[in-house]
């Protein structure tokens, strides 16, 4: 760890408690202003759909300007949706609250990237862990994020506008920081490398398959789940401070394990540690189905966070063996597309099925999109075995 990657911890720190704060009262606030329930979660998927949409923005922002430069200005984009949220909860208008959390996607976006430019301030020989401790980051955003919102939420006479009024003071901190952040320069393009590879060539590899769709279907069940419990626990008359407990537990699990992560890819491979992310997600499955007490959201959430953390930063890993320096801009960009894609979907499923099937309707559902991990995993270690039998 170096000056630039410990700053660079901190800034995934502040990202991660503006995204816990905004999974923990985006719903409710949703809820509280939606003409339907079922709508109650539309402000969650606003927030990933518009980082979907960012995707390309940010990557040719990225290949024009630089990281920094980009990062700042998600930053900002981030300062200004937090006040709109403000806004929009203070006059109730449901509409702009969607809307306010749609422009947010564009700094979830860059946000996106801090781990990919985490590899990039390492020697080559520590990018697991570099990429794996500054995940570790979101610690601070699991401490931070579910006390802000619950030290917030009752601090104007209007619900949670006051822990929106505090997103905005954590986006500042974050550009100051970032300001003093030394990222290496960008590989030169010669001829020969002007734009590398086309992207549907890169896609097409057998390990990015793997690594994006498992990478996305990851971050997708742990959306779903995670946005949806806010609401399922108001639904079976838990205290918003047990939410707040709850949620916190959980992120502590997806950014604890950043200290060890990379030293076990490093040791066993990332595709073992996939397998045991996607047996821990599928233990969440089983506890969150066992009831609905506050001791089993707990676990349940934990054990989710947990199995994240090993799915996704394997994953990560895993794809940056994928392409070469000049094309890390579409790659990357096409890497985020797909978890904002599945996040989108998610998100807009997970308001649906707690407000209409239940809690328990909802876990079991999940079980799809871990299974289709499951054959990716299987599927990939069969093609890597092929050259070895032969």
């Amino acid at each position: 760890m170096n000056k630039n990657l410990w700053l660079l911890t901190l800034c995934q720190g502040l990202f991660l408690t503006n995204n816990v704060t905004f999974i923990a009262i985006n719903g409710l606030v949703g809820l509280s202003l939606a003409p339907l329930g079922w709508m109650a979660t539309l402000p969650v998927m606003g927030y990933v759909v518009g980082g979907a949409l960012s995707t390309g923005p940010v990557a040719r922002t990225q290949q024009r300007f630089g990281r920094k430069t980009s990062f700042q200005l998600g930053l900002l984009v981030g300062l200004a949706s937090a006040l709109l949220c403000a806004w929009a909860a203070y006059s109730s208008q449901f509409w702009l609250l969607v809307t306010a959390t749609l422009v947010a996607g564009y700094y979830s976006a860059n946000a996106q990237l801090y781990r990919f430019a985490a590899a990039e301030l390492a020697a080559p020989a520590f990018k697991e862990k570099a990429i794996s401790l500054v995940m570790a980051g979101g610690l601070l955003g699991a401490i931070a994020g579910p006390n802000l919102a619950a030290a917030t939420h009752s601090l104007t006479t209007v619900p949670f506008a006051g822990a929106y009024l505090a997103l905005a003071g954590v986006a500042l901190l974050a550009m100051l920081l970032l300001a003093v952040i030394d990222f290496p320069p960008a590989p030169p393009k010669g001829p020969a490398s002007a734009g590398g590879r086309p992207l549907s060539l890169i896609m097409r590899q057998p390990v990015f398959i793997v690594a994006a769709s498992a990478g996305a279907l990851g971050y997708g069940v742990m959306n779903l789940l995670m946005a949806s419990t806010p609401i399922a626990m108001q639904l079976c008359g838990l205290p918003f401070s047990d939410t707040a407990l709850v949620l916190e537990g959980h992120v502590i699990g997806m950014f604890a394990p950043g200290f060890f992560t990379g030293h076990l890819i490093k040791k066993f491979g990332a595709l073992p540690i996939m397998a045991v992310g996607l047996a821990l997600n599928a233990a969440c499955v089983l506890v969150a189905l066992s009831g609905v007490q506050l001791h089993n959201f707990v676990a349940a959430l934990f054990l989710l966070g947990v199995g994240w953390n090993f799915l996704f930063t394997a994953s990560t890993t895993l794809a940056l063996s994928t392409y070469r320096p000049e094309e890390k801009d579409k790659a990357q960009g096409a890497l985020n597309f797909c978890v904002f894609a599945v996040m989108a979907l998610s998100s807009l499923a997970s308001g649906v099925l707690v407000t209409t099937q239940g809690w328990a309707l909802l876990n079991l559902g999940s079980l799809l999109p871990l299974g289709m991990i499951g054959v990716a995993l299987v599927w990939l270690a069969w093609k890597q075995r092929q050259p070895a039998l032969a």
